[in-house]
């Protein structure tokens, strides 16, 4: 069992934790985010899911890995509808965290400090190499953080950044393989 898997006590009191999964595209944030909400489940806990409303890639409601692991969510406009969870629920999972409002790591805290691990994944650096959306901020807060990594395409070694491949300069531009690919840092530099 993880670390991050159990939970802390201090007298009545039982607190939350927040978990950041972060890497690049095509590195299996989302297939992490599914497999820990999998086994929340499997542990009978109350869990919700959600992601942002914009994101239609795959689905228009459910989270869909680029292997094709899928589980149920909620589309949410903005960072504080997460805050409508049940009383009941013990995990949050947030997808794609990259493409919330700036109020996503408070609302976190405020989920956190409420005894519910929060588990949010996320692009942590846009196509140009910076920090994305709130995710650093995330970063900074959380009590566990995983980074994956993808394959480059150009020479095979753990790759870290999105390189766009698509001619378009907005920061925010959704795409998958048409529009993406998994760069290391040399070659994401070498070609820029």
């Amino acid at each position: 069992m993880l670390f991050s898997e159990h939970r802390f006590a201090q007298g009545s009191a039982a607190y939350g934790s927040i978990e950041v999964i972060c890497g690049s595209m095509f590195s299996g944030k989302t297939e992490e985010l599914i497999r820990r909400m999998r086994r929340a489940q499997f542990a009978k806990l109350d869990v919700e899911i959600f992601k942002p409303k914009i994101d239609t890639r795959y689905h228009n409601i459910d989270i869909i890995s680029h292997d094709s692991n899928s589980i149920k969510s909620t589309p949410v406009d903005h960072s504080s509808d997460i805050l409508l969870v049940g009383s009941t629920t013990k995990v949050v999972g947030i997808d794609e965290a990259q493409f919330f409002d700036d109020e996503l790591p408070t609302v976190c805290n405020k989920l956190a400090n409420r005894g519910i691990r929060v588990i949010v994944a996320g692009l942590d650096m846009d196509f140009k190499g910076r920090p994305f959306g709130p995710i650093p901020a995330l970063m900074a807060i959380a009590e566990h953080i995983t980074k994956v990594h993808a394959v480059c395409v150009r020479c095979g070694a753990p790759a870290n950044y999105s390189f766009r491949i698509a001619k378009d300069e907005q920061q925010l531009l959704l795409g998958e393989k048409e529009s993406y690919e998994p760069r290391c840092r040399s070659c994401f530099y070498r070609n820029k």
